[in-house]
């Protein structure tokens, strides 16, 4: 089977650059730039997972993919990733952005520690060294308010999407059974599971980058960095 498609939407020609706020020529652009294939390679992964060239594998329509991406990157509270994903969802199905961005607030909000922000990763190692980092954690289920709009796929992703974010440890044959009960094929998980790994991926650089345009280094300063690049 393959992915119903509709209108492509239209995004940036580098999305990494887009959400850093990196411009042609400027120093981070220079930095970038001396990693050119792993740069070519995120956006061929993004474009990958949000307009795949046909045949498309799998049933995962371009809504689940931004409703999961809109989610994903609300739990990992990077503000611009957050909003150029719900953006991207609402010009798709405004009902359905707000649903995602109220269970945003729901993930973020069931991931709290008494008094403080969003921890983790929660979850058990196997019995053996590792043991003594064991943290439980609450659990991540759909608001019942919004099952129908969502459906069981969707609602049975955005659990997954949390596991993956908050409960990793936790990861087991039973969390894909649940998927597969939902009606995710293999081929589907698999591909949910890229795309909330790719998103957590997408995120940490844009942080960085971020990061680093926030406290630029004198031309002096990024000299030795450019020469050790390849």
């Amino acid at each position: 089977m393959t992915m119903n498609t509709t209108v492509q939407p239209r995004f940036p020609d580098d999305v990494i650059d887009h959400l850093a706020g990196i411009t042609p020529g400027s120093a981070l652009d220079r930095v970038r730039r001396h990693r050119t294939e792993a740069r070519t390679q995120a956006q061929q992964s993004f474009a990958a997972l949000f307009t795949p060239a046909e045949p498309v594998p799998g049933t995962v329509s371009l809504r689940e993919r931004l409703a999961l991406a809109a989610f994903t990157a609300g739990l990992h509270g990077e503000p611009r990733s957050a909003v150029f994903y719900a953006k991207a969802l609402a010009a798709e199905e405004a009902e359905l952005a707000a649903a995602v961005a109220s269970e945003v607030v729901r993930g973020r909000a069931q991931s709290l520690q008494p008094g403080s922000g969003p921890h983790g990763p929660y979850g058990r190692y196997p019995a053996g060294p590792l043991s003594r980092e064991d943290q439980s954690g609450p659990a991540y289920a759909v608001d019942p308010a919004h099952a129908a709009l969502l459906g069981a796929r969707l609602a049975a992703a955005l659990a997954h999407a949390h596991l993956l974010a908050y409960h990793p440890r936790d990861a087991s044959a039973g969390a894909l059974q649940a998927l597969q009960q939902a009606g995710w094929s293999e081929t589907d998980i698999v591909i949910v599971s890229q795309l909330a790994s790719f998103l957590s991926f997408q995120i940490r650089v844009v942080a960085g980058l971020r990061v680093l345009a926030a406290r630029p280094a004198s031309p002096a300063a990024h000299q030795p960095t450019l020469q050790a690049q390849p």
